[in-house]
């Protein structure tokens, strides 16, 4: 299945933009007649017909619109430290954008190693991870932001912070609640600092553990987004 991202799609034709048109046209050699699928990154999944296989601007008719493609009863926002590795933390939102997420917000602490990201080059990783997935939304990528700002800011049914420290801890499987929006805070490598734990405490999140394993930031990212979708998912079997 051919997935093309077309977030300004609007009415029942469309003609994709050259780059979309010589990738549908001349490498995947579609012509006049063949189906092709088209998401708006908003929940919108459209099923087309190429009506003009021109490969500068291949134009297409809509047949049928789905909204809400795939939407979850629940909502995930994932706070995260970037690696100092970046390559690591573009797995790690490839990954989540495959499992299932809505926010991606990169975190600057205490200890954290990079204090730089490139936001459009991140975009395209998301996008290509949307498509590959069969998903019609595309999660939302934050600036990086402090954390102090973040933990201020946030208003959400379900608050956690995941960290190392040796303390009693809920798992986060049991700790979240089915069908409510979540907010799960990771750290950097070095994790999080004690005072910034206590701070995200007394902004009414509660500390949680992903499992028994000392994992790599990225890691504990994925662990999370599917920890979440399970406890959704399994709620429903």
């Amino acid at each position: 299945m051919n997935i093309f991202y077309t977030p300004d799609i609007n009415g029942s034709h469309y003609t994709l933009n050259e780059n979309e048109s010589k990738h549908c046209i001349r490498v995947l050699r579609k012509t006049k007649g063949d189906e092709i699928i088209l998401v708006d990154g908003k929940g919108g999944y459209y099923q087309t017909t190429i009506i003009d296989d021109n490969p500068k601007r291949c134009s297409i008719e809509v047949k049928n619109t789905i909204p809400n493609f795939g939407k979850r009863n629940y909502s995930l926002h994932l706070a995260i430290a970037p690696t100092k590795n970046i390559d690591r933390f573009e797995w790690f939102i490839e990954k989540a954008t495959e499992i299932g997420i809505d926010e991606i917000t990169p975190l600057l602490c205490e200890h954290s190693e990079r204090k730089q990201i490139n936001n459009e080059r991140l975009e395209k990783i998301l996008i290509s991870a949307m498509k590959q997935s069969l998903k019609a939304q595309l999660p939302k990528l934050n600036n990086l932001t402090n954390f102090e700002t973040l933990i201020s800011g946030t208003k959400c049914d379900g608050k956690f912070i995941a960290h190392c420290e040796e303390e009693a801890k809920q798992h986060l499987f049991t700790a979240a609640k089915p069908f409510n929006n979540s907010v799960v805070l990771i750290g950097p490598e070095g994790d999080f600092s004690t005072t910034e734990i206590q701070k995200a405490i007394e902004s009414g999140f509660k500390a949680v553990t992903l499992g028994e394993s000392r994992l790599r930031t990225e890691t504990a990212g994925v662990v999370a987004c599917e920890i979440i979708r399970l406890a959704n998912e399994i709620t429903l079997l």
